[in-house]
């Protein structure tokens, strides 16, 4: 048994078809860039790192994306990532993901996770979405997470379990309601400048050993960027 389990790994490996995304990893934004979150086209207020003012004082980096609340380019608060956070979330046994967030502008913010499968070019096939998170305006940083078990997820497109099976984008963005019309279509604009931080995956259960487990991977992680 433990030679046909060792075989079957070997077989995942070489067929590429083991998720790219991993337990434990963290996006920090110490490395100066966006670490692949952005937003498609034009935009006046593209995703940015800011060098300083994270949840661990002044020199601690993080990404800052910022809404003006008007209609148009750049109103609404959404930004992606089709790198490391695709891939086969079930496989990895990824149920949580958590970040730190502070939300400096005048608006309250609703942010939820959107998980989207395209199969290919064209819409997606499967599209779920996570229950909304809270964040005031003037928040200061705090420690959100989104469950991204199949149960947890708002299927808006065929399966959820088929979207985390085969993520090809993870987006984050703000809406009151349980539903994603499009990019810009029925989502509401909002004035918000919002900072996120060590963004995190990670297993929902149990919950103490899982906010240990982030707190211990992120100082381990900042330790090892800054030696």
């Amino acid at each position: 048994m433990r030679l046909r389990s060792r075989v079957c790994a070997f077989a995942l490996v070489i067929s590429g078809s083991l998720p790219a995304i991993t337990i434990g990893q963290i996006d920090t934004f110490e490395d100066g860039t966006t670490v692949g979150w952005f937003v498609p086209g034009p935009n006046p207020n593209p995703p940015a790192n800011e060098p300083g003012g994270g949840p661990a004082g002044a020199g601690d980096a993080y990404l800052k994306l910022t809404a003006t609340g008007i209609n148009g380019s750049g109103g609404r608060l959404a930004v992606l990532n089709d790198a490391q956070w695709s891939g086969n979330y079930l496989m990895a046994g990824i149920g949580l993901i958590s970040a730190d967030v502070n939300n400096f502008g005048p608006d309250n913010l609703y942010l939820r996770l959107l998980v989207e499968d395209f199969a290919g070019a064209g819409p997606p096939v499967n599209l779920a979405l996570t229950q909304a998170a809270f964040v005031a305006a003037g928040s200061g940083w705090q420690r959100i997470s989104f469950s991204v078990r199949p149960a947890d997820l708002v299927t808006l497109i065929g399966s959820a379990s088929q979207a985390l099976t085969s993520v090809d984008t993870l987006r984050i963005f703000h809406n009151p309601a349980p539903d994603f019309p499009g990019p810009g279509v029925g989502i509401p604009p909002v004035n918000v400048v919002l900072g996120v931080d060590n963004i995190t995956a990670a297993v929902p259960e149990p919950g103490t050993l899982s906010l240990l487990t982030g707190g211990l991977l992120v100082a381990l992680v900042r330790r090892l960027q800054k030696a």
